[in-house]
């Protein structure tokens, strides 16, 4: 990879700047400071941050920048943020299934976790957490927190993160902030297109505000490329692939062309890649043959754009394969990281962006 230490000193970076979801302004600023060094310019919208170099229109790439944390809803008392950000409890008809709470209730256990100030990210305190139970009156997730009794409702809880890097591994909650720091350091190789930047993907929300821009030039396009991780099972079932592609999720048809294009440099780079949505349904068949149920193609960031706009707003997505999905221990392999890296310079090269 192109100066891969920079990118790794990025990425520790980001990685301890929160960013829960909702609560996204003060990793804005830290990423605002990140682009500008590397030249770009940068424009603020609500939920959105855009970075352009001096050929904004050769090429566009997304990435959503929240994480998965906590938010204070009253005293010492916290709750799940996509939950609380997505609107979804039992009071408005749009509860999280028992199946989702229970996944995630023994996940965190015993996490460190930091609060902070949502615009400024101002150092609010830290905690660990107790424990996590369903409200049996809300039908809520519920966290018990120690040492953040002090916090008034609306502050925001990140789990306390760091990088780790271990024979050719590199952990810690990813998603999405490893894409992230993948376009900012694209700027330093000399990017001169389009970034996106999107709050609230965790909790559904971030195509509205990606639309939104694209609707208030009145400018689509259907070379949009969607970056983010790409859960697998195992590391043997990740490593089967370098990069990922997906020619459609559950919500609508990817661009053909615009993911042809990525998939025959790919091809032409040597760069080894798996379709997620082919691998999925291979998964259903052998389920449902066993008698077991069919798991969702899944929902990205830019199905829904697509699904909402109709097509006005279209293009192809590219994931890198991880493990551990939504845990403080997602990983992904510098094989994987390199490949991806290089994969992005040569979409920016073909498109003129470089």
């Amino acid at each position: 990879m192109q100066g891969a230490d920079q990118f790794i000193d990025l990425l520790k970076e980001l990685i301890r700047s929160p960013s829960v979801v909702g609560a996204e302004h003060a990793f804005f600023r830290v990423l605002q400071r990140a682009l500008e060094e590397r030249g770009a310019r940068v424009t603020w919208y609500e939920g959105l941050l855009v970075a352009q170099g001096d050929r904004p229109d050769a090429a566009m790439f997304s990435a959503h920048i929240d994480r998965h944390g906590l938010i204070c809803t009253g005293p010492n008392e916290f709750q799940y943020a996509a939950f609380v950000t997505g609107n979804r409890s039992d009071l408005l008809g749009n509860s999280v299934s028992e199946k989702l709470m229970m996944k995630i209730v023994d996940r965190f256990q015993s996490v460190p976790v930091m609060a902070y100030e949502p615009w400024s990210g101002s150092y609010r305190g830290t905690g660990v957490i107790r424990n996590a139970y369903v409200c049996e009156y809300r039908n809520n997730l519920i966290f018990e927190v120690d040492g953040l009794e002090h916090l008034v409702a609306g502050t925001p809880v990140a789990f306390t993160d760091r990088l780790t890097m271990a024979n050719g591994i590199l952990s810690a909650q990813l998603d999405n902030v490893l894409t992230a720091t993948h376009l900012v350091h694209l700027y330093a190789l000399g990017f001169q297109g389009t970034a996106f930047f999107t709050a609230q993907e965790e909790a559904g929300s971030s195509w509205r505000y990606l639309l939104e821009w694209f609707r208030r030039f009145n400018d689509g396009t259907d070379r949009l490329i969607v970056v983010d991780t790409s859960p697998y099972p195992d590391r043997e079932t990740a490593d089967r692939q370098q990069v990922v592609l997906r020619g459609r999720d559950a919500n609508a048809e990817f661009h053909p062309r615009t993911t042809a294009m990525v998939e025959s440099l790919c091809r032409s780079n040597g760069i080894s890649y798996g379709f997620k949505d082919i691998y999925i349904d291979e998964q259903n068949r052998e389920a449902v043959a066993l008698g077991n149920e069919p798991q969702s193609l899944g929902s990205t960031e830019l199905g829904r754009i697509v699904l909402a706009s109709n097509g006005f707003v279209q293009g192809t997505t590219l994931q890198i394969p991880t493990t551990g999905y939504h845990t403080m221990e997602e990983s992904s392999t510098m094989a994987a990281n390199e490949a991806f890296s290089r994969l992005l310079t040569l979409i920016a090269g073909e498109a003129g962006a470089i």
